[in-house]
């Protein structure tokens, strides 16, 4: 387990680009940052805070959760809102999000102010389609966290922290899911964050508040926990040109500072399975 750079807050939405390296953002003190392939870090998304989920946009872009969801160019800057949430009454922010194979977006919306000590309500999980169209795939989520697909696009793995589970949904062919149900519990033992999937069908969730990443075979029978420094772990993602490089985010709360937010890599026995890029049109 290396630590390849710390100093943040709140790191969040990790996401693998093999041309550039790892996008990353810090929800706390805003931004959107690239720790390139060299092991440099540099901002290219100034001040934008509350980011908790991304994926690329084509090559060039990147789709941002947060107060909206938007596609902001790189080079520049430029940005496209997609979702607001004036399309959602009584949405307040969106949280993690993911890519299916067509390029559609799945993303999850909240319903009250996490960080402000309101009652939790039951969020959403929306679909944006390439062209636009937003769809209400699934409710009752108290607080919606880490979203993956399976290898073959059949399956959709998404954590509610708040509820202690990690649900799964078969995909229709038409990116409709079919009802949830449990695939792995935590018995209070920290909480659900954020996931991905290997190829090999197992899902590897960040568990928040115990400092460590949970491994779980595809049956979601218990295969590992790998111990993360930091207990405030909040997502993953696989990189590297053979997608081997596990890298692991954190926050800072209860660690030594409050910038003590840091990113590490380790080497996994399994490859990830690639996000795929967003195609909705902007």
């Amino acid at each position: 387990m290396e630590c390849l750079a710390t100093g943040f807050g709140l790191i969040e939405g990790p996401v693998w680009d093999a041309g550039a390296g790892l996008y990353f953002s810090d929800a706390a003190a805003g931004g959107v940052n690239l720790l390139d392939r060299a092991g440099n870090i540099s901002t290219v998304v100034p001040k934008r805070r509350g980011v908790g989920g991304m994926a690329m946009h084509g090559a060039d872009a990147l789709v941002l959760g947060g107060r909206d969801i938007a596609v902001v160019r790189i080079a520049d800057g430029k940005t496209s809102p997609i979702l607001s949430l004036s399309q959602l009454p009584g949405a307040t922010g969106f949280n993690d999000l993911t890519v299916d194979a067509m390029g559609r977006v799945y993303v999850g919306s909240l319903t009250f102010r996490v960080f402000s000590g309101d009652t939790p309500t039951p969020g959403f999980l929306h679909r944006i389609d390439l062209d636009g169209t937003i769809h209400t795939v699934a409710d009752g989520i108290l607080l919606s966290n880490g979203i993956a697909f399976s290898a073959d696009g059949r399956l959709l793995y998404h954590a509610d922290a708040r509820a202690d589970v990690v649900r799964v949904y078969d995909v229709h062919p038409d990116g409709a899911l079919g009802p949830w149900r449990p695939f792995a519990t935590f018995g209070g033992h920290g909480t659900p964050d954020g996931l991905k999937v290997a190829v090999d069908g197992s899902v590897w969730v960040a568990v928040a508040h115990a400092g460590i990443v949970r491994v779980f075979n595809a049956d979601g029978s218990h295969r590992r926990d790998i111990e993360i420094p930091l207990p405030l772990v909040t997502s993953l993602c696989f990189g590297g040109d053979d997608l081997r490089d596990l890298y692991v985010v954190t926050g800072s709360k209860g660690g030594p500072s409050d910038r003590c937010g840091s990113i590490y890599r380790m080497r996994s026995d399994v490859a990830g399975v690639p996000m795929h890029a967003a195609k909705v049109r902007i």
